[in-house]
C-alpha cells in the first residue's frame, strides 16, 4: 500500500465524529503539511571550509630559488575559501544548542556552519565527532532555536511510515517518504552499526538529515545509501536515534566516546563447526584475555555464545557490535552453551587499555592514522599481538610513510607492541619510529622521521 494510500484510508477512520483531531488532516484531506511545518525549521544545512594545500604552500616551495622558477610571489598569499554545502544536521537540544550530524559530513573541515531554515549562517563548535558510528555532535549558539523531539528508536517497526529530510545534491530542504524496510542492518565490517533500512529517498546531502515519523518524531539520522549510481534506489540507511543519544551524550560528556570490551576472541560458527559442537549457530570463544572482564566473569574457550541481553547472537560481528555500543560499567547478559548445557553469565563492560587512538595523539609521523586493537575479524585476530591499522587518510604523513588499512604493528623501536598505550609510550619523545609491520603473510620495516 502506498503511503497516499495508508493516508486516505487513516483519514476515511478519522473522519467520524467521535475521531480526535489529527495534523494528518486539513480541511478533510490527508496531509503531512501541519506536522512538517512544526519539524522543518529544525532540520539545518550543514557547510564546511576545508583546507586544500596549494603548490606555494609545499615546504619545498619554501626555498626562494623555486619560488621564482615557478613564477610565485616571494611569500605564500592568503587564500579566500567558500563555504561548501555537504550535509545535513538536526537540532536536538535547542537550550545547549546540539546539533547531530554525521562524522563524515565534517570529517574534513577546518570551519563549519550551519544554516538555518531561514537562511541565517551559524558558526558551529565541533563538540565531538565518532567515526566508529558515523555520528558528530556541533555546537551553535543562538538563542530560540527550535529542536526536534527524540523518539524512542525501539519501539519501531518493519512497515512504520517514515519521512527523510534533508539537503540533497545541495537543492535545498526537501521531504521524502517511505517505511522503514528493515532494522539492525549492517553494512560491512568497520565501525559500529545497527541500521534502520528505509525506502524514502536518500542522496548525497541527505547525510546528517532527519528520519521522523509521523508525530514529527526523530526517529535515525541519515548516514548511508546504498546504490551503483551514487543516486537514491530505494535502500537507504539510519542510525537509530537510540544509538545517536548514547553517542551524543559520551561525546558532550568527555568529547569522545570511552568504549570497553570484555576480553575475548571469537569467531562465528560456520555449518562444519556447529556441527562439531553440536550447536545450530552462535559465536565460538577461542581465547579468553588474561584479567578481563571475560575471564573475571567465568567465560572460557569454547564455550558458546548463543544470546547477549536476551537477544539471538548469530555472527561475531553482531556480538562485537552489541558489546561495543554499551558504555564501559554496563553489563551484559550473556547466554553461552558448555558441555551442552546452557548458562548464564553476566559480564560488566571493561576500560579496554587497547582503545583506538587517532595516530596524531601518539606521534605526528602517525598523523592520518586510525590505531586499534586486532579487530575479531581480522585474518591475524587470535594468532598475532600488536596494533591494527584501521584507516589511513590519503595524503596523510602516515599514508606517505608507507602504513596501509589492516597492518598490524608488532613492534616500534624494536619493543613490542600489544596495545595502543605501549605505542603510545615508545613514541613519546621519540624523534623516529622504527615499526615492525605484519602485512598479509609478510612482514616488514616501516620507518617513520
Amino acid at each position: 500500500m502506498s503511503l497516499s494510500a495508508a493516508l486516505l484510508a487513516l483519514a476515511s477512520l478519522l473522519a467520524s465524529p467521535a475521531a480526535p483531531a489529527t495534523p494528518l488532516l486539513a480541511a478533510d484531506k490527508p496531509t503531512l503539511a501541519p506536522m512538517l511545518e512544526e519539524v522543518l525549521p529544525a532540520v539545518v544545512n550543514i557547510k564546511i571550509k576545508a583546507r586544500q594545500q596549494r603548490m606555494d604552500e609545499n615546504p619545498l616551495m619554501q626555498d626562494p630559488f623555486f619560488r621564482r622558477f615557478f613564477g610565485l610571489p616571494d611569500e605564500p598569499q592568503p587564500r579566500q575559501r567558500q563555504a561548501q554545502p555537504v550535509g545535513s544536521g538536526v537540532i536536538v537540544d535547542n537550550e545547549a544548542g546540539l546539533v547531530l550530524t554525521n562524522h563524515h559530513v565534517i570529517a574534513k573541515a577546518d570551519e563549519i556552519i550551519v544554516n538555518l531554515s531561514s537562511g541565517r549562517d551559524l558558526e558551529a563548535e565541533l563538540v565531538g565527532s565518532d567515526p566508529e558510528t558515523d555520528i558528530a555532535v556541533l555546537r551553535i549558539d543562538a538563542s530560540g532555536l527550535p529542536a526536534l523531539p527524540v523518539a524512542d528508536s525501539d519501539v519501531l517497526r518493519v512497515g512504520d511510515f517514515v519521512l527523510a529530510i534533508g539537503n540533497p545534491f545541495g537543492l535545498g530542504q526537501t521531504v521524502t517518504s517511505g517505511i522503514v524496510s528493515a532494522l539492525g542492518r549492517m553494512t560491512g565490517t568497520e565501525g559500529y552499526q545497527n541500521f534502520i533500512q528505509t525506502d524514502a529517498a536518500i542522496n548525497p546531502g541527505n547525510s546528517g538529515g532527519a528520519l521522523i515519523n509521523l508525530d514529527g518524531e526523530l526517529v535515525g539520522i541519515n548516514s548511508q545509501i546504498l546504490s551503483r549510481t551514487g543516486g537514491n534506489i530505494g535502500i537507504g540507511f539510519a542510525i537509530p536515534t537510540n544509538l545517536a543519544r548514547t553517542v551524543m551524550e559520551q561525546l558532550v560528556e568527555h568529547g569522545d566516546v570511552q568504549r570497553g570490551r570484555i576480553g575475548i576472541v571469537g569467531q562465528t560458527l560456520t555449518p562444519e563447526l556447529a556441527q562439531a559442537f553440536e550447536v545450530d549457530d552462535g559465536v565460538v570463544i577461542s581465547k579468553v584475555m588474561e584479567d578481563s572482564p571475560a575471564q573475571k566473569a567465568g567465560l572460557k574457550a569454547e564455550d558458546i555464545i548463543v544470546e547477549a541481553d536476551g537477544k539471538a547472537v548469530d555472527d561475531m560481528l553482531q556480538l562485537r557490535n552489541h558489546i561495543g555500543l554499551k558504555r564501559i560499567g554496563e553489563k551484559v547478559k550473556l547466554t553461552v552453551l558448555r558441555d551442552g548445557k546452557r548458562r548464564k553469565v553476566t559480564v560488566e563492560i571493561g576500560n579496554d587499555e587497547q582503545a583506538e587512538s587517532g595516530g596524531d595523539a601518539l606521534h605526528p609521523r602517525l598523523e592520518g592514522a586510525r590505531l586499534g586493537p586486532i579487530a575479531e575479524d581480522h585474518p591475524l585476530s587470535g594468532r598475532a599481538e600488536g596494533v591494527q591499522v584501521l584507516e589511513i587518510e590519503r595524503g596523510s604523513p602516515a599514508a606517505s610513510a608507507g602504513l596501509r588499512p589492516g597492518d598490524i604493528i608488532m613492534a616500534a623501536n624494536r619493543q613490542p607492541v600489544r596495545s595502543v598505550n605501549d605505542l603510545g609510550s615508545i613514541a613519546e619523545g621519540s624523534e623516529q619510529l622504527l615499526l615492525h609491520v605484519r602485512r598479509g603473510n609478510g612482514a616488514l620495516f616501516v620507518l617513520l622521521q
